[in-house]
């Protein structure tokens, strides 16, 4: 057994998750936004990429319903420690996986793993939370890591939250590159419900 991988992609149309720029806040609505806060109150933890520390300093918890809600183990993907003593994330209830040598970073809990194309592996990451007892976790960025997880087959459903602009090529990609050599190797997914959600969709999928 491994703990349960959803990734959580909040896009336009076109599956953008910012401008050539960067900007990304808000591109989905405050209805899609307080849904991926109550996906995030399901899950055991929260992973994002170190990446996405440095451009958005997020908190990663529960704020809407945060008075009932248990604040999951916030997870950073971060090959060479670049988290900040300083960032909101580097307190207790934070653990920082990296491919380098494990040192302190603010209050958070930093453990070595075996790299694999110069990233935490995804695999060693899963066997790390499941030693950990965690049996869900939700992945919300960035593009690197959704592709990471996606090209090792350990993405088990999309939770996908999708507004009605377009952001052309320029913009960020939700998934990078996947090395796909045709379409018989791309992942596929069933989908399971689209509903609307303000003037976003919710789009969601399993692995088949």
């Amino acid at each position: 057994m491994r703990p349960t991988v959803t990734l959580k992609l909040a896009t336009s149309l076109d599956g953008r998750i910012a401008t050539a720029a960067g900007e990304s806040k808000w591109i989905t609505g405050e209805a899609a936004r307080a849904e991926g806060h109550r996906l995030r109150a399901l899950n055991d933890a929260i992973l994002v990429g170190v990446g996405t520390v440095l451009a958005d300093d997020p908190e990663l918890t529960v704020r809407h319903g945060a008075e009932t809600a248990r604040q999951p183990l916030r997870v950073i993907l971060d090959s060479s420690l670049r988290t900040p003593a300083t960032a909101k994330v580097a307190t207790a209830n934070t653990l920082i996986l990296t491919t380098a040598e494990a040192r302190p970073v603010g209050a958070a809990e930093v453990v070595r793993l075996r790299a694999e194309e110069g990233r935490p592996a995804p695999d060693a990451v899963v066997r790390e939370l499941d030693r950990r007892s965690v049996g869900s976790v939700l992945i919300e960025g960035g593009g690197q890591v959704a592709a990471s997880f996606l090209r090792a087959g350990l993405v088990d459903r999309i939770e996908w939250f999708r507004a009605p602009i377009l952001l052309g090529g320029e913009g960020r990609p939700c998934v990078a590159a996947l090395a796909l050599s045709g379409l018989a190797d791309a992942p596929r997914f069933r989908r399971l419900a689209v509903e609307p959600l303000g003037d976003d969709l919710w789009e969601r999928y399993e692995r088949i």
